[in-house]
């Protein structure tokens, strides 16, 4: 980690449960921050040992949801600046030199954007949405939090928000199971936020909610530009959204 002295110290915060083939690529990435901080959701791997062993600080915290994941990780964090990438993200040479350089001369904005190339089944996704994809993932912690989105959730800051020129490269596709997990829990999440706003599921969200899903990534969002994996992706991403009514339902009917 650096022990640069003449710029404003970098903490990096990542959330992590079973982690354990991204780890090391990710703390090397991260050689430029002054402390490196996992809240680990109870990992059954070898992510807690991989990391410690590399000098990360790990702390344990049961998942509750990912606002609350990482909120909590912001408040371990030493420094003002924050960088907060998931570990399936690759911070490239270039992003890493902009990084440090916004954080010696932010200007008026406390918070930057950065934005993430898709990559799934091996093959990198052009279309369908993800072209435009982007997230928070440095900014000021004294001036920036998480919303309280169960999931999906965005840094929500007091002040003006830069977008940073390098790209990162994201890699959330592990195999088919583990995507299909996650898109799973998100849809559970997102089921439970509706229902904890009193929000009741009708045929228009279980026919035309998915179906209007897989048109706009397909075809509006040119999708089907992406060969097999677009419209893979567009089908599994239709279906979970026909799966978080489903589980409201279910919800609704104390159906577990």
């Amino acid at each position: 980690m650096s022990e640069t002295t003449h710029s404003p110290k970098i903490t990096a915060l990542a959330i992590s449960f079973n982690e354990e083939a991204n780890v090391k690529r990710y703390v090397e990435s991260l050689y430029f921050a002054d402390e490196i901080i996992f809240v680990d959701s109870e990992s059954t791997d070898q992510t807690v040992a991989i990391a410690q062993s590399m000098g990360v600080k790990v702390i344990n915290r049961p998942f509750t949801n990912f606002s609350e994941q990482r909120n909590f990780a912001i408040e371990q964090a030493t420094h003002d600046w924050i960088v907060f990438f998931d570990l399936d993200e690759i911070i490239t040479p270039e992003l890493e030199q902009e990084i440090r350089a916004t954080v010696q001369n932010p200007g008026e904005k406390n918070a930057f954007f950065v934005k993430r190339t898709f990559h799934f089944m091996g093959k990198r996704i052009r279309f369908g949405g993800w072209q435009n994809d982007k997230a928070i993932r440095l900014f000021n912690k004294n001036h920036g939090t998480y919303n309280g989105n169960l999931v999906h959730e965005e840094v929500k800051s007091d002040g003006k928000v830069g977008i940073l020129k390098n790209r990162l490269n994201h890699y959330s596709y592990k195999s088919f199971d583990n995507y299909n997990d996650k898109l799973n829990l998100y849809s559970k999440l997102q089921a439970l936020n509706l229902y904890q706003k009193k929000k009741r599921p009708n045929a228009y969200h279980f026919f035309i909610r998915p179906l209007y899903r897989f048109l706009w990534q397909y075809l509006f969002r040119l999708g089907i530009f992406d060969g097999k994996e677009g419209f893979i992706l567009a089908y599994v991403h239709s279906f979970s959204v026909f799966k978080r009514y489903l589980q409201l339902w279910m919800m609704y009917r104390k159906i577990d």
